[in-house]
């Protein structure tokens, strides 16, 4: 006798598969909706990306540039012929931009709408203002990008501990991305990408190089510091001040820029014009835009060196001034070349000078050289301390006072250089690599570098042997009594090894966990829901999954009718 089921059987049954048929649609709609929210998400996270690394490698160049601010503001002095401190609105766009850009990485996992409308025109005035910054550096201070290779050699193994850790923690958000995607390319496609920047972070340290990893025994003698302008960042340059406050930090030399005057005083000063250190603006209203070496010694002797220093603050130094040093500070006037050899010679200091040579309409055009030779030999102090740079009538400088130590600002050649008789060379930190140390090692040609004001850089030049460099900071110099770290080989592989079988011990266990975690989520699909209520659950279980699955507005479904194309006839009731 064949059993009937009741009525209330047969209705769930067909409810149960209407409410399949109208979900597994919907669900398939979703699907490829998803599909496309998928390809803006990709095409939005390459777009942070690009600009996320390009405002990175920004923020670094210019934390690394901090060695050279002075040099950038001066270079900004020439070209407007006004002073101010140009890194400030650099860095505080730089730091605002890049903290924006990360906020919307650390974001990508909210709605793509959402970010595109919040984001998308912040991105673009970032990369875009971050483009323009970098053309313009390139185009105008191009040699400072050498700043980032060089300081590479400082951070290299730090930078490569930290990007480990970072690609390290990725694996969570690239392991749950792969464990809910359904596609099986794309799955493959970000799994190459991950492993392959992961690989290459932990081969990298084979081609990290930098002095400072050696053996202890090979360290030689701190470098030798000459203070450029004496002490800029303490007292005004190029003044007595600051040549003696950088005695006082024990300096080995002092160092400053030279131009003639119009009756043939050789006298410091850097720039083309006296309107940025001295008073001229007040004192000689229409001679302000003069060239300096314009002027006589008398006219020079009347203008006061340093109220700009105290008005300016180049440095942010004044207000850790007392009262007297701001007054002495105040009352400083133009130096001549001889008050400084004097001061060099008392002191048993070594100088060195830079000449420019005076304009074509000065009445000293020509005989230039010899008047500041013999300005050295009437100073008194002895030949050997002076470092001559003035590659113009070297000959006849080597004939009258051979006891000079001769001394290039180029690059030269060794052979150039034994002939002309040079024994040292002056060059700008980048101009020198540690083969170049060497090589002037090895030659008996002492080499100095500048102009070198960041501990981390005097650092990684003790590490390569170089035996002197010339500061604006000798004070900041003077506190570093060992190089900022120094690792041998040994050790440092030791380091690596032990880093990258800890991070792919994390990222195999991350992996895992994923997986594991959202197994059973990929094949979740509402007709295994529904199927599975219909065999194992009571009435009323399955009454409460209809009632989660339909949407918003409609408490209960009954089916009337099921057509054979597939639609359905619904009933709502309340």
């Amino acid at each position: 006798m064949v059993k009937h089921q009741p009525l209330q059987v047969y209705e769930r049954q067909l409810c149960l598969s209407c409410l399949t048929g109208i979900y597994g649609c919907r669900w398939k709609r979703y699907q490829r909706s998803h599909d496309d929210t998928t390809k803006w998400e990709c095409l939005w996270s390459f777009i942070l990306f690009c600009t996320f690394s390009l405002l990175l490698v920004w923020f670094y160049f210019w934390w690394e540039a901090h060695n050279d601010y002075s040099e950038f503001n001066w270079f900004l002095y020439n070209r407007s012929g006004e002073w101010s401190d140009g890194t400030v609105p650099i860095l505080a766009a730089t730091a605002a931009g890049f903290t924006y850009i990360a906020f919307l990485m650390v974001s990508c996992n909210c709605s793509v709408a959402v970010i595109l409308h919040f984001g998308f025109i912040g991105v673009t005035v970032a990369l875009l203002t971050t483009a323009i910054g970098v053309i313009s550096v390139t185009q105008m201070w191009g040699e400072e990008w050498d700043v980032v290779w060089i300081s590479l050699q400082a951070t290299g193994p730090f930078l490569h501990i930290g990007a480990l850790a970072a690609v390290t923690a990725l694996a969570w958000l690239v392991a749950g991305q792969m464990a809910r995607a359904e596609k099986t390319r794309f799955q493959v496609m970000v799994l190459l990408i991950y492993l392959s920047v992961l690989l290459t972070l932990y081969f990298i340290p084979l081609s990290i190089t930098s002095p400072c990893i050696m053996e202890r025994g090979s360290l030689k003698a701190a470098p030798a510091i000459i203070g450029h302008q004496g002490a800029p960042m303490l007292a005004p340059e190029n003044t007595l001040l600051s040549f003696n406050r950088a005695l006082q930090r024990n300096v080995s030399g002092l160092e400053a820029d030279v131009t003639i005057s119009l009756d043939g005083i050789p006298f410091l000063m850097r720039d083309r014009t006296l309107r940025r250190t001295t008073n001229v603006r007040r004192v000689f209203p229409d001679r302000q835009y003069d060239d300096a070496s314009l002027f006589n010694w008398t006219d020079l002797s009347s203008l006061n060196a340093g109220q700009w220093f105290l008005k300016d603050d180049p440095f942010w130094t004044v207000q850790y001034m007392s009262t007297s040093e701001r007054w002495s500070v105040g009352n400083q006037t133009v130096c001549s070349l001889e008050q400084m050899l004097k001061l060099a010679a008392k002191s048993k200091s070594s100088a060195v000078f830079t000449l420019r040579r005076p304009p074509a309409n000065h009445p000293h055009r020509h005989d230039w050289v010899n008047l500041t030779l013999d300005t050295v030999l009437r100073s008194g102090i002895p030949q050997q301390q002076v470092m001559w740079t003035v590659d113009s009538n070297r000959e006849m400088v080597r004939n009258v006072a051979p006891g000079l130590q001769q001394t290039s600002v180029q690059k030269l050649p060794l052979d150039t250089l034994h002939h002309k008789g040079i024994s040292r060379v002056l060059l700008r930190y980048n101009q020198a690599s540690a083969q170049d140390v060497r090589l002037y090692n090895e030659n008996n040609i002492s080499l100095t570098l500048y102009s070198v004001n960041e501990p981390w850089l005097y650092s990684l030049l003790w590490c390569s042997g170089v035996p002197s460099v010339s500061s604006e900071a000798p004070q900041v110099l003077r506190k570093v009594h060992y190089p900022l770290w120094l690792m041998s080989p040994d050790e440092y592989c030791l380091i690596w090894i032990c880093t990258d079988i800890i991070s792919f011990a994390v990222v195999l266990g991350i992996f895992i966990f994923q997986k594991w975690r959202m197994s059973g989520m990929r094949s979740y699909n509402p007709e295994q829901i529904m199927l599975s209520a219909a065999v194992r659950r009571s009435s009323r279980d399955v009454n409460i999954m209809k009632e989660k699955l339909i949407f918003s507005g409609v408490v209960f479904i009954r089916c009337l009718d099921c057509h054979s194309d597939g639609t359905h006839s619904l009933l709502r009731i309340h």
